[in-house]
C-alpha cells in the first residue's frame, strides 16, 4: 500500500492537470461561438448556391460542363481529410483519419488509385508515416480556416477533374450536429449531381428567367463558384467540431480527474486512519510493557 506522502503528491498532480483540462474546456467552450456564428453566416449563403445551381441545371437540361460529367471507369480519386492540427479532442482526428484509410482500401479493392490533399497537422503526420504524400498540405489552419485554403483545393480538384487527372473527388470531414455532438461526413464533391440538390432544395424556381449571355454560360460560371463553396463550409464546419469535440474531451478528463481526487481521497483518508491506529495501538502496547 502507498504511503500517505505519495497519495498526497498523486492528489497535487491530479489537480494541477484538472486545472489546465478545466481551462482547455473553457477557452474551447468560447471558441465554439465564434466558429458556430461563421457556419450559421456561411450557411444560407451555401444552400442558395445549391439550389440557384439546380435551378439553373434544371432549366439547361442536358448540360455539357465537365464538372457534371460522369467519368466511365473511377482510376483515380481524391480524397479531401480535414482533421485538426492538434489532439486532445477524443475521437475527432482518428473517426476520419481511420475512414479515409478505409475508403482507400476499398478505392484500391476496386483498381482505384487514391490521392490525398490532406488539411490538419494530423492527416499530414497520419499518412507521411504511412508513405502516402499528399498531394496539398495544409497546416495551422484547422481551427481557422481560409478562402484562399478552399480556393486552392477548389482549383485543384476542378482541373484535375476536367483534364481526366482524377475521377472522382470526396470529401470528409465532421460536421457539428449540436455543440455536444459530431457526425462523420463523406460528400461526393466531384462530379457535382444536380438532381440531388434539386431533391435536397425546393426546386426549380417559378417565372421567366433572362440569362445572359446563355443559360450554359451562367451554369459554367456557377460550378466552379459552387465547389469552392462547399469545400470552404466543409472546412469551417470542421472547424466548429473540432471545437466541440474539445470541449467534450476535456469536460470528461475534468470529470475523471475530479472522481480520481475522491477516490485517492478516501484512499489517504483510510491509509492516514490505519497509521494513527497502528501507532496508538504501538503506545498502548508500550505502555502496558512498562506496567508489567
Amino acid at each position: 500500500m502507498p504511503n500517505l506522502h505519495d497519495i498526497e503528491r498523486r492528489i497535487n498532480s491530479v489537480n494541477s492537470t484538472k486545472k489546465i483540462t478545466r481551462t482547455m474546456e473553457m477557452v474551447a467552450a468560447a471558441k465554439i461561438r465564434f466558429a458556430s456564428e461563421r457556419v450559421e453566416k456561411a450557411t444560407p449563403y451555401s444552400d442558395s448556391m445549391a439550389e440557384m445551381l439546380a435551378d439553373v441545371a434544371t432549366r439547361v437540361g442536358g448540360a455539357e460542363n465537365a464538372l457534371l460529367k460522369k467519368h466511365d471507369e473511377v482510376k483515380n480519386v481524391l480524397l479531401v481529410v480535414m482533421v485538426s492540427d492538434r489532439g486532445l479532442a477524443g475521437g475527432f482526428n482518428s473517426n476520419i483519419l481511420r475512414e479515409a484509410e478505409h475508403l482507400m482500401k476499398a478505392k484500391a479493392a476496386a483498381g482505384a488509385q487514391c490521392h490525398v490533399v490532406a488539411c490538419g497537422k494530423k492527416a499530414i503526420g497520419y499518412f507521411t508515416y504511412r508513405n502516402v504524400t499528399p498531394v496539398l498540405e495544409f497546416a495551422g489552419l484547422s481551427a481557422d480556416p481560409t478562402v484562399e485554403e478552399a480556393m486552392t483545393i477548389a482549383q485543384y480538384a476542378i482541373s484535375g477533374y476536367t483534364e481526366g487527372a482524377l475521377d472522382e473527388v470526396v470529401l470528409l470531414y465532421n460536421h457539428p450536429k449540436n455543440a455536444a455532438e459530431q457526425v462523420m461526413r463523406t460528400e461526393m464533391l466531384l462530379p457535382v449531381d444536380t438532381s440531388a440538390l434539386a431533391q435536397d432544395g425546393e426546386g426549380a424556381t417559378s417565372g421567366d428567367v433572362d440569362f445572359e449571355p446563355s443559360a450554359e454560360a451562367v451554369l459554367d460560371s456557377l460550378l466552379p463558384a459552387y465547389v469552392q463553396t462547399m469545400v470552404y463550409h466543409a472546412l469551417i464546419d470542421s472547424a466548429a467540431a473540432e471545437q466541440g469535440a474539445r470541449r467534450n474531451a476535456m469536460m470528461s478528463a475534468t470529470d475523471n480527474a475530479t472522481e480520481m481526487v475522491e477516490t485517492l481521497t478516501r484512499l489517504y483518508n483510510r491509509v492516514r486512519q490505519g497509521a494513527i491506529t497502528t501507532e496508538i495501538n504501538e503506545i498502548v502496547g508500550g505502555a502496558a510493557a512498562l506496567e508489567d
